[in-house]
């Protein structure tokens, strides 16, 4: 099962408080201040890992916390630094902090990181306080809070070419005679419920990534059908291949056309190629001839 949208609550460690110290040796009754620092708090950071391919870990686990800084010593010893908290997920998933509706990072590179919660500092001990006038003083900082943060995660597919259309034309089935992929294939409508990826050999040295989106139909911008959440697995693409049937294979086009400018104008904006299935639906070749008059008219 593919699960490309998450949001998670993460909070990155609270700075360790900064320590209440003095000498105490032999024969130095009155020793100055020598409370050492806090240990700064962990963060939490997320990692692209090529060997995951869906957020389903993270849906099980939606409360993630690093560890907090350790509190400061005697002698000037500072706190132990909390652990980073490092959470994985797929190539090419995007990080919005849902409060400030702001993207934190888009990650498209086998271990690119983003920090999404930086770790509390730690507070100062009693000896960063000692003055001329103030030599020994009884108080120190506490340590810094960590952040917390809702973050919404959305997988969105790496690949050069998209193959679009209406459901139960063909895409599953075009995809798995392109590559070794093996999608679940059927004769009925939304068979495919999720995108599927498959790499295309062109020679013993050039490849590319296909993917196949689940099946469009009109007002899919409006919920109709599956949707057009998963059209966000193709905003990556260089190439959309509507795949369509030979019967009203024009309208269809200008439909498939119509909901990817209304999800994102950039979308029906990139270069595509067309490809007529089920040809035996044709009666006559003046059908062909005019499905063909039609497309050339297009561009």
């Amino acid at each position: 099962m593919m699960i490309d949208s998450v949001k998670i609550h993460v909070e990155s460690g609270n700075g360790g408080n900064g320590c209440i110290s003095f000498r105490r040796e032999k024969y130095v009754p009155h020793g100055g201040p020598n409370g050492g620092d806090g240990g700064q708090g962990g963060s939490v950071i997320i990692e692209a890992d090529e060997n995951l391919s869906t957020l389903l870990d993270i849906q099980n686990k939606r409360h993630y916390r690093a560890q907090s800084g350790a509190p400061g010593e005697g002698s000037n010893k500072r706190g132990k630094q909390g652990d980073d908290l490092i959470i994985k997920v797929p190539l090419g998933t995007k990080l919005i902090d849902i409060d400030k509706e702001m993207i934190l990072g888009d990650l498209i590179t086998q271990g690119a990181q983003v920090i999404v919660a930086y770790g509390g500092l730690g507070g100062k001990g009693n000896a960063r306080f000692a003055s001329s006038t103030k030599q020994t003083p009884k108080f120190a900082q506490n340590g810094e809070k960590g952040q917390k943060k809702e973050v919404a995660l959305e997988l969105m597919l790496i690949a050069e070419v998209g193959i679009i259309g209406f459901p139960n034309a063909g895409k599953s089935t075009l995809l798995s005679k392109l590559s070794a992929a093996h999608p679940k294939i059927g004769e009925y409508p939304f068979t495919t419920l999720y995108p599927n990826l498959g790499v295309v050999k062109i020679d013993e040295f050039r490849s590319f990534v296909a993917a196949d989106i689940p099946g469009l139909i009109p007002d899919a911008h409006l919920g109709a059908g599956l949707g057009d959440r998963f059209l966000r697995h193709i905003e990556r693409t260089k190439v959309l291949v509507h795949l369509l049937e030979a019967q009203e294979a024009v309208e269809r086009f200008h439909a498939l056309n119509k909901e990817m400018s209304l999800y994102n104008p950039e979308l029906s904006a990139k270069p595509q190629i067309v490809v007529i299935s089920k040809m035996d639906i044709l009666e006559t070749e003046e059908e062909w001839e005019r499905i063909k008059k039609d497309m050339n008219h297009m561009g």
